[in-house]
């Protein structure tokens, strides 16, 4: 199915992609994890939730870490531009047929509840409590350095159905992999903001989460952060890399949080600003989309996620294989 045409025009105006809310059966060794090993920031913190933000960000959270039995994913947030387009993204999901519903959320504005039509669950707001900036505050920086929240990657059980909804929603295709028999996208790189991606979809079991990334300054805190996960009792939950990605170039590590969200590290990508840039095609049997130096991925970086609070995973139809390492 050809890469639909970018939508210059869509019906509200997404800003990028703002915050992520994890369900997590130990907040005291979340906090570990989240804090002490890759180094965001608390703003706020009681019994029951942590909220995180990275160096750059002003406002007040990028991840919620909320105490629960079971771990998952509650939501996936973004910023609009402007207070009306709040109002016209609740016209465009009840048109939709999919649910739209007013929220109160702790240190945000008016927000929007609302799930995309295979149950991912998503809000979206315009105003978030403002902090005082952090990014010379050099004293702060601890584990990798993270500098901002950057994308969310989700298993899609229909990628091209996937791109097509959010094409709609303005976000525009920058760089994808094609099935070659079947001519089907196997996944897709969408951006708002100008880098490669702030959503991708990838074949297979979905919806869940694949992975939230961070920006990072460079590839040598991505080796600090190893150094310090492998000698502080984390080696285990290392999981893929260090490397460099065909697609979007980007240097990166993935690991996994101690209920198995998988977080990447990311620094490297480029700019995609222009509306009429080109998307960037690769076959799927092309071993350098995954890794530019050739070396494939695990198994477990394609089959496993978290699960969306509320979604019930469904099987992909789509039988093509990716290469993996044995």
């Amino acid at each position: 199915m050809p890469v639909p045409a970018p939508n210059l025009y869509p019906p509200f105006n997404i800003v990028r992609l703002s915050h992520v809310e994890y369900a997590v059966t130990d907040l005291a060794a979340s906090r570990a994890f989240y804090v002490d090993t890759l180094g965001l920031q608390v703003t706020h913190e009681d019994d029951s939730r942590i909220y995180l933000r990275a160096m750059e960000e002003r406002g007040h959270h990028c991840i919620v870490l909320v105490k629960a039995d079971t771990a998952s994913v509650g939501v996936l947030g973004f910023k609009l531009y402007d207070e009306p387009d709040l109002d016209k993204a609740a016209e465009f999901f009840t048109s939709k047929g999919l649910p739209a519903e007013w929220v109160d959320r702790p240190h945000m504005g008016r927000t929007l509840r609302t799930r995309d039509p295979w149950g991912i669950p998503l809000e979206f707001y315009v105003k978030m409590d403002r902090l005082e900036p952090i990014h010379q505050k050099y004293r702060l920086y601890n584990g990798v350095k993270p500098l901002r929240i950057d994308h969310f990657n989700m298993f899609s059980a229909d990628v091209d159905a996937s791109v097509a909804f959010y094409n709609e929603m303005g976000f525009r295709v920058t760089e994808f992999t094609e099935d070659d028999d079947s001519g089907k996208i196997w996944a897709a790189w969408m951006h708002r903001k100008g880098g490669v991606h702030d959503v991708a979809f990838t074949n297979g079991l979905g919806p869940r989460l694949h992975h939230t990334a961070f920006w990072v300054p460079n590839p040598l805190n991505i080796i600090d952060l190893l150094d310090l996960m492998s000698t502080t009792g984390y080696v285990g939950n290392i999981e893929r890399g260090p490397g460099r990605h065909g697609i979007s170039n980007a240097f990166f590590l993935y690991v996994r949080d101690p209920d198995g969200h998988r977080i990447e590290i990311y620094c490297s990508d480029y700019q995609t600003v222009d509306p009429d840039l080109e998307p960037i095609k690769w076959s799927l049997t092309d071993p350098q989309r995954q890794t530019l130096w050739g070396a494939p991925a695990p198994r477990s970086w394609f089959e496993e996620g978290s699960v969306f609070t509320g979604a019930t995973p469904k099987p992909s139809a789509l039988n093509a294989q990716p290469i993996i390492a044995p």
